[in-house]
């Protein structure tokens, strides 16, 4: 194939998006987030991370790796905050090298729920929507056993809330264009939204509306400290990662995403690794599941191709598609599409430097 065809082929994905009416993406192919685990000491970014996000400022939207919106968020060794100066000074370094080249920056708030660890925070409690542990070790540190958490007050889950919209707040300080708050992966959001780690029977437990209900709190902290234009929200409706499914599970689901499209975000990105994947209680693929209860802004994403994703957008399974590894491999992964030029394979060892 030429490159003149390969463009051709792909031609959707170099298009302008309109997110809303503040947001316009150069094209529609946007950076995942993607954990690296490279901040210091302090979980402020570095020059490192900085230059790292530059040369990629050609996508259409770059959506920061995972940040912790608090010291007990915390469940992987160096991945950076958002909870204090240092970290948001770091942080606008990053933004002001992407916007200096073109691009546009989201940060996405993390809170990894059950799978944070004393370790990372100096001792305390690790906070869930329920007791219920997750079995196994910490990556990256396989020393460090997962502890059971505590079911989170009522207490608990308004100071999340807070906190969640202050991350936002300072995200904002740090010049991002917005943030993509993480509500899957089986994380702390995710964990409400699903029964087999949820086993609550308060206002935030048992019923489709009471488990949602932590999720669209967030989202409306979030939007009422930012603005609906800058919030967009991951979201796994099938359980897989660090969680048993449930047929029970997509109830929750029908309930909340009708709920997100009253909000009007900025976008909803699925959050999957391998959108081949099927769920029976989903009927099939996540992505079409939501696709079919969610009209409005659609990030896909897992494993797809280029051309994968071009024939899906066309196709109006989704409206953007993010990209993972391929952009680790090829920090100029949109001029290689453009050109026709062979992309460089993702290889694992990658992950042990920034480049």
């Amino acid at each position: 194939m030429t490159s003149h065809t390969t463009t051709a082929a792909l031609a959707n994905l170099f298009e302008p998006y309109q997110l809303n009416d503040t947001l316009t993406l150069n094209n529609r192919i946007i950076m995942a987030p993607l954990t690296r685990c490279m901040a210091d000491a302090a979980l402020v970014p570095t020059d490192d991370m900085v230059a790292y996000y530059a040369r990629r400022a050609e996508a259409g939207l770059i959506i920061s790796e995972a940040t912790i919106i608090r010291p007990d968020a915390q469940g992987y060794p160096n991945t950076p905050g958002i909870f204090t100066q240092a970290q948001i000074a770091g942080w606008r370094k990053v933004t002001d090298a992407v916007h200096a080249k073109g691009g546009k920056m989201f940060l996405q708030l993390w809170h990894t729920g059950r799978v944070a660890h004393p370790h990372f925070f100096g001792g305390g409690e690790v906070l869930a929507p329920s007791a219920q542990p997750v079995v196994g070790s910490v990556p990256r540190m396989r020393e460090l056993v997962y502890v059971t958490p505590k079911a989170a007050t009522l207490d608990d889950i308004q100071g999340l809330i807070h906190d969640y919209a202050k991350a936002a707040q300072n995200a904002m300080e740090a010049g991002f264009d917005g943030v993509e708050i993480h509500g899957a992966n089986g994380y702390l959001i995710d964990a409400f939204l699903h029964h087999d780690s949820n086993r609550r029977t308060d206002a935030y437990g048992g019923t489709p509306a009471n488990m949602a209900r932590f999720a669209l709190e967030v989202v409306d902290a979030v939007v009422a400290k930012i603005g609906k234009d800058r919030t967009g929200l991951r979201l796994s409706p099938g359980a897989y990662f660090n969680m048993a499914p449930d047929s029970r599970d997509r109830e929750v689901f029908d309930y909340l995403l009708p709920e997100l499209e009253t909000r009007d975000l900025a976008y909803v990105h699925i959050g999957i690794f391998d959108d081949s994947m099927e769920f029976d209680y989903l009927g099939g693929r996540v992505s079409s599941y939501v696709r079919g209860h969610y009209g409005k802004t659609l990030v896909g994403v897992g494993s797809y191709t280029a051309p994968m994703a071009s024939a899906a957008i066309a196709a109006n399974q989704f409206d953007l598609i993010a990209i993972g590894r391929p952009f680790i491999a090829n920090p100029d992964y949109i001029a290689r599409l453009r050109s026709g030029a062979e992309l460089v394979p993702y290889r694992d060892d990658m992950l042990a430097t920034l480049v």
